[in-house]
């Protein structure tokens, strides 16, 4: 979906930054903080009880969170957002207990908080709320594109999950790899099965992604399925 997660390529967002305990290498069993190990369990909590139907799924609860979140609250945050939306649409909790929760806990609440839940979630059917990783499968058909081909990646806007960076929409690559067909982000997030798709590696040029200011012999790789590309 286009929203503000969609941030690769942007400029504005100066140096990446450490925290203070990445810098000074404290970590709790690989955790910055305690409450990350805590939001962690619960997220393999919601693929284990099938709230979270796929990796497809849960990453979209995520794209949906507020904006304003998305951008403060932290890597770790965002999954807690994500969380609670998806255990609204699954109907575990309701909106106003979230919202309880945090009050009650003594935090300001913004409007709307972080979770962003629809109010006619995805349907799953029961065989396609079992985690998998999204993995490789066999083709329906041959592939459309090989090594060498010039093609352009479309613009496709809208509210759904999509792997399709923004910045490189209507800028040309050439394809460097074909890998087969692969489970489709788009559609198995929503519940429409996995609805396997060919996967590229395209090679994308600087100068054409950021114009004569780019670094020079600067190269981007980037895989993208085959719905989204068009022949040159």
């Amino acid at each position: 979906m286009d929203g503000i997660h969609d941030l690769g390529g942007k400029q504005g967002f100066g140096h990446v930054e450490l925290d203070a305990s990445s810098k000074e290498g404290q970590h709790i069993h690989g955790f910055n903080e305690r409450w990350h190990a805590a939001v962690f369990t619960i997220i393999n909590s919601l693929f284990a009880n099938g709230a979270a139907a796929n990796t497809d799924h849960f990453r979209h609860s995520v794209e949906r969170i507020d904006p304003i979140n998305y951008l403060s609250d932290g890597y770790y945050g965002r999954w807690l957002g994500g969380a609670e939306t998806m255990l609204v649409e699954a109907g575990l909790l309701t909106q106003d207990e979230v919202n309880n929760r945090v009050l009650n806990r003594g935090y300001e609440l913004r409007e709307p908080v972080a979770a962003r839940p629809l109010v006619s979630p995805d349907v799953f059917p029961g065989k396609e709320r079992n985690f998998q990783p999204t993995a490789q499968r066999l083709p329906a058909s041959a592939a459309c594109f090989s090594v060498g081909d010039k093609v352009i990646a479309r613009s496709l806007g809208g509210a759904g999950h999509t792997r399709l960076p923004s910045y490189v929409r209507d800028i040309p690559g050439e394809i460097i790899a074909v890998h087969g067909a692969w489970v489709f982000p788009d559609a198995n997030a929503h519940g429409k099965g996995e609805d396997a798709k060919h996967l590229y590696t395209v090679r994308y040029q600087g100068a054409d992604l950021w114009g004569p200011s780019a670094e020079a012999g600067v190269v981007l790789n980037i895989d993208l399925f085959e719905p989204y590309l068009s022949g040159v």
